[in-house]
């Protein structure tokens, strides 16, 4: 039992002393001085980005909700309000400094995860110490202020270097602006840009299509409500699914009807890669769309394009018949993913003759998957 005792005791002693240890993350001069480089911040790389606009409600909060911000000069900001107020961390963290410095007042500075840190000065009361572990949104401070004013300066620091806060938020809404932030260190600064987005893909016109986007990824995903209304169209606006894909026919495309030489319309931009007569398909149409898609159009009594011929979605290629393998007057349409038929109805939806406002997943080896 006093064994048993002893090694509780001998525990017990090891957690406070790793505890105590994890606290004094901080060198002495980290504790002392506003501006200090980070350490290891830039050692695997000269640069880091944060996506702001992935940011969850509890992962940010302004330091001061209610209170009225104003930008001072470039590298800070002052939020005036009441006294009394509580002063918020914006992002999780460690507080590296909680002291008072000449020119300042009480001042915190927080080491978050993502890579910055925050300053929040003239204080009236620091509520947290040095090594406390911090959450967005929790309270560290009382606001202070400075010659009759109740105010809280707050500001933004990377590896010791103070940059304009008004590009990552807006100081009006106190909303993060959302977008990716890249950081690259430079000899005696810090650069900082807004990571330009990915223009959305807005057709899928093979010669719009100017990089390939399985280069360096084995995914892409495909908004299809980005496709703008012009540069889409049902190929048979009028008709009836009078046989689906699949099923035990194991059939590769959707059978539509409307009556006899109605016009086709092409369903994206693309290139006619195929027209003429094609074993059951009759007289069939391939056209070959950006990313690995193809679409083919078949029966028809009489096709109104040639191999070679650019054409616009929504143009008529054909007139529905019933060559080839077909019983009755209609369009057997199918699409292709790089070789592989897939659902049309993963693209359209039949009964609204429209393009489904989904998100697809496509893989470098062919595969198709779709999300909201």
């Amino acid at each position: 039992m006093r064994s048993f005792r002893y090694l509780l005791f001998f525990l017990c002693i090891c957690v406070s002393a790793v505890a105590d240890a994890q606290r004094r993350v901080f060198s002495p001069a980290e504790q002392q001085q506003i501006s200090i480089p980070t350490p290891s911040l830039f050692a695997r790389s000269n640069a880091f980005e944060i996506d702001f606009s992935s940011l969850k409600d509890r992962d940010y909060s302004f330091p001061l909700p209610v209170g009225k911000a104003v930008l001072a000069g470039s590298q800070a900001i002052e939020i005036e309000t009441k006294e009394g107020d509580a002063v918020k961390a914006m992002f999780q963290g460690t507080v590296r400094l909680s002291r008072n410095i000449a020119g300042y007042g009480n001042v915190i500075v927080v080491r978050h995860d993502n890579g910055l840190e925050t300053v929040y000065a003239y204080n009236a009361q620091n509520l947290v110490k040095v090594g406390d572990r911090v959450k967005a949104g929790q309270t560290i401070a009382i606001v202070g202020g400075k010659d009759g004013r109740t105010f809280c300066m707050v500001a933004i620091l990377v590896d010791g270097r103070w940059i304009n806060p008004s590009t990552l938020l807006s100081v009006k809404s106190h909303r993060l602006r959302p977008q990716v932030v890249v950081f690259r260190k430079q000899a005696n600064s810090v650069d900082v840009s807004v990571k330009e987005e990915e223009d959305d893909v807005t057709s899928l016109d093979p010669e719009e299509m100017t990089d390939d986007p399985f280069e360096d990824d084995a995914t892409f995903q495909l908004d299809l409500s980005e496709l703008e209304e012009d540069h889409w169209a049902y190929p048979l606006p009028e008709s009836h699914v009078i046989s689906p894909y699949g099923g035990s026919r194991r059939h590769s495309g959707v059978d539509i009807k409307t009556v006899p030489n109605d016009e086709i319309l092409a369903a994206f931009d693309g290139v006619v890669t195929l027209s003429g007569p094609h074993y059951g398909y009759g007289n069939c149409i391939v056209i070959r769309h950006a990313f690995g898609f193809e679409t083919l159009y078949s029966h028809q009594s009489k096709n109104l394009v040639k191999v070679g011929d650019k054409v616009k979605a929504g143009q008529v290629i054909g007139l529905t018949g019933r060559t080839g393998r077909a019983t009755t007057e209609h369009l057997h349409f199918e699409v292709h993913f790089k070789g592989h038929r897939i659902n049309p109805a993963i693209l359209f939806d039949h009964a609204k003759k429209a393009l489904k406002v989904s998100t697809l997943t496509l893989g470098k080896n062919g595969s198709v998957k779709s999300g909201k």
